[in-house]
């Protein structure tokens, strides 16, 4: 009952289609029918455990104690005799039945313990069965949420950048562990509780209903009272904890908003309205939980109230009965069959409080199924074509022809975009904030897919090649590098695997970020913090281009590295991109004026549209929309720097078997 009510408060929402989920949930299990099989047939014998016992307690008080206490004390030869013994009460005596008249006080006594060695007999191996239950259902609910797991990530690897721009990250990430934990226990406790509990119900109904019939409906008049209040309670509860989880979503977004964004907190002394603030959502999901728990903490005692009311019923309707010497219409009560109603109506009553519990978690855990099945059935935006080719070795000829390109439709970021990049040319974008450059390099790489006209490689439509033989041969190094919480080795090593360790050096090499790598604790073998925690922006683009460079790509895409670093860093960083742009096709979205006055192309993006294009001398002397944002942007940067001698140059690089 504890686990039921921890479990509660995990609900989050109702199913939309409960059998529908189940039915799919189910055929998970497939493999592990014979598992089922004998979870089933475990459940059956546990639950007949349940309902013979009582009979077999009763059965030891009419059979044997009675009879053998009456014989004693109206006899006076030693014979046993039992006056006035119902035929009832001698039908009843199924168990190692006896003759009154000529059993003995040792027959008695060896009947009786042969009887309570059976009960001890079936709590014992009901108790194994039931272990036996949890473990089997356990281990094929681990292996169900292994391959569920499994197939969940492996799904989120195939879909479009656009779905996680459109979905939080902890949203995605609580489908693989709120909700696969809730599915989890319902399928390992409360399933197995649950069917259990109406198997009991039903069984010990019926039960009681065949050995007596007003007795039995008698018995069951708290029923009704007992389903009001579990209805209107559980719903209740329902409610509560589904405020209460919109509550700790609060608390967990303040709290991680908080984590993430410390140094401005700090900075702009901003800690005690941040507390404030926490202090006020983590009241509100207080106050909310414990509104929840006094429903839930309310529902137990009420039907063990109620189930204390019917066994007061049984005991006093039979008690009466049984000492006035009648018949309640027309059915003989006994003193064992009073003690058999009062053991099932205490079973009864558990049932009942177990599904209630329970069938509440069992409803969060299938609304938890839905949502995993919800992401499984979303279809990448950018799918392979039935008939998609590999792509072929690239020489590195891209050509944008009539591009348009939208986020959200009938809203183009770019508007019939066209251009071509030869072999081994230098594309510099640039434009003002929301112009559309970076849609332009995340088209390359197909992170999304064009709205009408064609991207071709080496005139090659790149809608008719598959996605991974593209990628494969495009490397990207952008503003934000990502590191993996893994060792220097292996975040270079992430593009090629299968590299051996000199392959690795010699791309650090050429990145310049062999000497702070041997620098490090335990040089390419350290662990790095979490998105590269402990090492310097700048050192964090060096691995970036180490990395693109061991991937040997023949198309690459920067997205200018060097905006956020100091000259110094900048430098370094510059010599490794003239190593790393030889004879390569690359595009860059550019900050810097380094990189642009030597481009072979500048591509001038304003409102999706390519307004100018040229080399940097040409442009200038155009005098338009490029000269001006130069005037104010790019020749302050110049300035600031001391002038043309003063800045790093990435020359522009030369197509592959020119001179």
């Amino acid at each position: 009952m504890n686990r039921g009510i921890h479990m509660l408060n995990q609900e989050t929402s109702k199913p939309k289609n409960t059998g529908a989920t189940l039915s799919r949930l189910a055929r998970y299990f497939g493999p592990f029918a014979l598992a089922l099989v004998v979870v089933a047939v475990l459940i059956t014998a546990n639950t007949y455990t349940q309902v013979i016992t009582p009979e077999l307690t009763g059965q030891a008080v009419d059979c044997f104690i009675t009879p053998a206490t009456a014989a004693r004390v109206e006899s006076q030869s030693g014979a046993l005799q039992l006056p006035g013994a119902s035929s009832a009460t001698e039908t009843n005596c199924w168990f190692n039945k006896l003759d009154t008249a000529t059993a003995t006080s040792s027959d008695y006594i060896a009947g009786l313990g042969g009887l309570v060695l059976l009960v001890v007999g079936l709590y014992v191996a009901g108790a194994l069965m039931n272990g036996v239950v949890f473990y089997t259902m356990s281990w094929a609910a681990q292996q169900v949420l292994r391959r569920l797991r499994v197939q969940v990530f492996r799904h989120i690897h195939r879909l479009s950048l656009s779905y996680f721009n459109e979905h939080e990250a902890g949203s995605v990430m609580s489908r693989l562990t709120n909700d696969m934990e809730t599915i989890q226990q319902a399928v390992s406790f409360a399933l197995v509780n649950v069917l259990s509990g109406s198997l009991l119900l039903v069984w010990v109904a019926v039960k009681m209903l065949t050995l007596s019939l007003p007795y039995g409906l008698i018995s069951m008049l708290v029923v009704p009272f007992m389903a009001v209040a579990t209805v209107w309670l559980s719903g209740e509860a329902r409610k509560a904890f589904r405020k209460t989880r919109i509550e700790i979503g609060k608390v967990n977004a303040n709290l991680e908003e908080s984590i993430a964004g410390v140094r401005e907190v700090q900075a702009f002394g901003r800690e005690e309205a941040n507390i404030e603030t926490f202090r006020e959502s983590n009241a509100s999901n207080r106050d909310a939980n414990i509104k929840a728990v006094s429903y839930t903490a309310a529902l137990q005692p009420a039907l063990e109230a109620l189930g204390y009311l019917a066994v007061a019923i049984v005991t006093i309707v039979g008690g009466y009965v049984l000492l006035k010497g009648e018949t309640l219409f027309g059915t003989a009560i006994s003193l064992g069959l009073i003690i058999t109603f009062i053991g099932y109506v205490q079973r009864f009553n558990q049932p009942i409080q177990q599904i209630s519990t329970l069938w509440t978690n069992m409803q969060s855990a299938v609304a938890g199924a839905e949502r995993i099945f919800e992401l499984l059935d979303t279809q990448p935006a950018v799918n392979d074509k039935p008939n998609a080719i590999e792509m072929p070795a690239i020489r590195g000829e891209v050509e944008f022809d009539q591009v348009t390109a939208a986020y959200v439709p009938n809203e183009p970021v770019l508007k019939g975009v066209s251009f071509t990049a030869k072999p081994g040319e230098t594309i510099a974008v640039v434009g003002q904030t929301g112009a559309g450059k970076t849609t332009i390099i995340n088209l390359i790489p197909r992170f999304y897919d064009v709205v009408s006209g064609e991207i071709k490689i080496d005139g090659i439509n790149i809608a008719d090649v598959t996605r991974a033989s593209l990628r494969k041969q495009i490397g990207i190094v952008l503003q934000d590098t990502f590191l993996f919480s893994d060792t220097v080795m292996n975040n270079i090593r992430f593009g090629r695997p299968e590299a051996t360790d000199e392959e690795v050096f010699e791309a650090a090499r050429l990145a310049h970020a062999e000497d702070f790598i041997q620098r490090l604790p335990e040089g390419y073998q350290t662990v790095l913090g979490e998105h590269g925690a402990g090492l310097s922006q700048g050192q964090r683009q060096l691995l970036a281009i180490a990395r693109a460079a061991l991937a040997n790509p023949r198309i690459l895409i920067l997205d200018e590295a060097t905006s956020s670093v100091d000259t110094r860093t900048e430098r370094q960083i510059q010599k490794a991109l003239e190593l790393l742009l030889k004879g390569r096709t690359s595009f860059v979205i550019a900050h810097r004026l380094s990189t642009i006055r030597n481009a072979n192309q500048v591509l001038v993006i304003e409102d999706g549209v390519i307004v100018e294009r040229g080399t940097h001398e040409s442009l200038i002397a155009a005098q338009g929309v490029y000269y001006t944002m130069y005037m104010r942007q790019f020749r302050k940067d110049e300035t600031e720097k001391g002038g043309n001698d003063s800045a790093p140059v990435v020359k522009p690089a030369l197509a592959a078997g020119q001179s």
